[in-house]
């Protein structure tokens, strides 16, 4: 169920110039033969430390009456991404491109369904479940081999497979901070992009879960109550950017603070929306700037036991000015927040 990305693919998205060394022409590729477990553990012995990984799927947010878009983010960051200069700012040798989730029948399927008819939405829902399980299987051996997946593209509904392969992995629930105006606590109304993490909550995998950003408007009073009674917290976007109760490195101290509870494992998740007029599933004109959301990824990276990023819903189609200019926004706030993650992890003190 995974697609290894490969150099003839390569070569449809790293465009060459002379006098000049892109990203693409330095990162690790898989090799086609070895299997899985054994080339995610020849990475790690080599001293490699990332691996990305895409997931082309808009079927989490269409089940949750949404749009589609979100299956164009990895290509999108692929476009941008490859194509950055390569200089001594990234050991490209930690990087190994693996490639992406395998879940073109089931995006297929959903392309076909109408999710204002309440037949096709449970059909939407049951495609989800089995999305689930598809990420779930490819993500425990990132974690068991010690590698930090970088998980891009696709709905939110995949936080609950990465939040589900982590905790088994680690033996335990895991601490979660999402950059998000949606706490996605939606009731367990069968899967998607709107309750990944009651959906973690309630299987056991969710310690303590912050949210950064998040909109009391945008969220219904069923979800607030839900995830007020699974322990859950959340720093509201009108606390420092409207209010200005404290200042956004405030409330990220506050969320760094709740992460670090107990010794748990850190997931860094972050949606799109959160940030302002980023095409989206769900774009939002009151949002975070691009610097804010890699500062938010950046410090949390720093921490010893964050062991992943997960970058959702980025919908390059919802752009207002056409497919082009999302594809060029999506590839350059997508790769940015990739290098955030790899920055912190390179200035990551020791775990005491």
């Amino acid at each position: 169920m995974l697609q290894r990305f490969s150099s003839e693919e390569l070569g449809k998205y790293c465009i060459r110039r002379s006098g000049e060394t892109r990203l693409g022409q330095q990162l690790l590729l898989p090799d086609p033969q070895l299997p899985y477990t054994e080339l995610l553990a020849a990475h790690k012995a080599a001293g490699g430390q990332f691996v990305l990984l895409g997931i082309a799927e808009c079927i989490g947010p269409l089940a949750n009456m949404g749009n589609a878009g979100a299956e164009l983010a990895w290509q999108a960051f692929l476009q941008r991404f490859l194509n950055l200069q390569h200089n001594d700012s990234l050991c490209t040798d930690s990087v190994l491109l693996l490639g992406q989730i395998d879940c073109a029948d089931l995006q297929q399927q959903a392309a076909t369904l109408d999710n204002q008819n309440a037949q096709d939405l449970a059909k939407l829902r049951q495609l989800c479940a089995k999305l689930d399980l598809r990420v779930k299987q490819q993500l425990e051996p990132i974690f068991a081999a010690g590698l930090y997946p970088v998980v891009i593209g696709g709905g939110h509904n995949n936080a609950y497979p990465l939040l589900q392969a982590l905790a088994e992995v680690s033996g335990q629930p895991v601490n979660c901070a999402n950059l998000d105006p949606h706490a996605d606590f939606r009731p367990l109304e069968g899967r998607h992009s709107g309750n990944g993490f009651s959906y973690a909550n309630a299987g056991g995998y969710l310690g303590h879960y912050t949210v950064l950003g998040l909109d009391p408007q945008k969220n219904s009073a069923a979800s607030l109550a839900m995830l007020q009674q699974a322990g859950g917290d959340f720093v509201s976007y009108q606390q420092f950017a409207v209010r200005q109760q404290l200042s956004y490195q405030q409330a990220l101290d506050k969320v760094i603070e709740q992460c670090c509870y107990g010794k748990a494992d850190i997931a860094i998740e972050l949606d799109t929306d959160s940030i302002q007029a980023m095409p989206a599933s769900a774009i939002n004109y009151s949002g975070l700037s691009v610097e804010q959301a890699a500062q938010f990824v950046f410090q949390l990276a720093r921490l010893p036991r964050a062991r992943y990023l997960h970058l959702a819903e980025a919908a390059p189609a919802c752009h207002p000015a056409g497919l082009a200019a999302g594809i060029n926004q999506c590839g350059q706030v997508l790769s940015a927040l990739v290098l955030a993650f790899t920055a912190g992890k390179a200035q990551q003190p020791p775990e005491i």
